[in-house]
């Protein structure tokens, strides 16, 4: 078991999301950092769906009862180890009775941990993924957070080998992030000049973010129309509300909406935005559909890959 000394101000359970329910109204949630996410499952030798805790600004300790690997990647925190600075991207040896202590980020917002073999967390709807606003999933299978106290099993796991990101994958997260985004939707509803706005200004993320969506204060857009029947949401896409201000639609995303939508952030840039913390300054430049899709199966080539090779070599291991 992983007994929470203290969870933090948002601790939650993930794994890559709810998928193929959108037309119930159920919203897939699912990490908010992919990347950091598959690569902290990568470290520790899980398949990339194995369940993590997502960490939210920090503050979080706690108790590992058993042995296991670990990894942490996104944020920086400040980790600890039975007061042993760990550093993020990296795997790591747990022994029974480790504490794992996790304080505030200086850049970036959230951390993910990862166990060897995952969590063992129930699914609803084929998914572990903790959705809040719908309640459903995470460790109570009702979207609660997770909590003081709670306990939350993993399978033991002898010492593997550790391992670290390379730091070429590693993101630097600052003040200043430039997103990429595919044009679509009610793109040409936009007249040029306000397209040619949106694009040349900079937005600051306010503090009206959170897993549903990123609010951004900056120039004004207006759309030449407004009335728009409501339509089924993207991750990522951009809606630009009456007062002209971008709102960047997020993993807990509700699915279905009616405002004008500019085009959607590419998934592998969404990671960047959900680091972000307010007052971060942000520009979009257009790429193409061609290339945000090659990005795409570059990335799931990769992580399948590995596990298949992991597989592979671990049926080996048994046979002999």
């Amino acid at each position: 078991m992983l007994t929470l000394l203290s969870s933090g101000p948002l601790s939650l359970i993930q794994d890559l999301g709810r998928q193929g329910h959108q037309h119930i109204g159920v919203s897939p949630g699912g990490p908010m950092d992919e990347h950091a996410f598959l690569w902290a499952n990568r470290l520790v030798g899980n398949q990339p769906n194995a369940p993590q805790i997502e960490i939210t600004m920090g503050q979080f300790r706690a108790c590992f009862t058993k042995p296991t690997t670990f990894a942490l990647t996104g944020a920086d925190m400040g980790a600890r180890l039975n007061d042993k600075p760990l550093t993020s991207w990296q795997s790591y040896h747990a022994k029974a009775n480790d504490v794992l202590v996790l304080r505030g980020a200086r850049f970036g917002t959230r951390a993910y941990l990862a166990v060897a073999g995952g969590f063992t967390i129930p699914t609803i709807l084929n998914s572990a993924t903790t959705v809040v606003r719908d309640q459903l999933g995470g460790l109570d299978r009702h979207g609660a957070a997770l909590q003081n106290g709670d306990e939350i099993d993993y399978p033991t796991c002898d010492a593997r080998s550790l391992h670290q990101v390379p730091p070429e994958f590693i993101p630097h997260y600052s003040q200043d992030v430039v997103i990429d985004m595919i044009g679509s939707y009610q793109y040409e509803w936009f007249a040029p000049e306000q397209r040619a706005r949106f694009f040349q200004s900079d937005y600051t993320v306010t503090t009206n973010c959170d897993r549903m969506g990123y609010r951004l204060s900056g120039d004004t857009i207006t759309c030449r129309q407004q009335n728009l029947i409501s339509e089924g949401i993207a991750l990522g896409a951009i809606q630009i509300p009456a007062d002209g201000q971008p709102i960047v639609l997020m993993r807990d995303r509700q699915t279905i909406g009616g405002y004008p939508k500019m085009g959607c952030v590419t998934t592998k840039d969404l990671s960047k935005l959900a680091q972000c913390q307010p007052g971060t300054r942000v520009r979009f430049v257009e790429t193409t559909l061609e290339q945000a899709t090659q990005q795409r199966r570059l990335q799931q080539q990769f992580f399948h890959h590995y596990v298949a090779k992991h597989r592979a070599a671990e049926w080996l291991t048994q046979a002999l």
